[in-house]
């Protein structure tokens, strides 16, 4: 994951790749925990499942800025 630090220095759209890229990677992983469920894990699982949501939040406010609406 990414630091707070690193993350502010890069630009957005940087960003929005990075997070892009983890969003995928957990998305895999959690696929694959699905497929293997075991007891220990459940935790593990939601909290990578909470991250996930957490990353489509941020994806969905970096396109917003890089591509904003015109008023119509």
């Amino acid at each position: 994951m990414i630091d707070s630090e690193t993350q502010d220095q890069r630009s957005p759209q940087r960003q929005l790749i990075a997070l892009q890229i983890e969003h995928a990677q957990l998305n895999a992983l959690i696929d694959q925990m699905a497929e293997q469920p075991l007891p220990d894990d459940e935790l593990r699982l939601r909290r990578f499942k909470k991250r996930r949501l957490a990353l489509r939040d941020d994806i969905a406010r970096l396109q917003w800025m890089l591509e904003p609406k015109e008023p119509a």
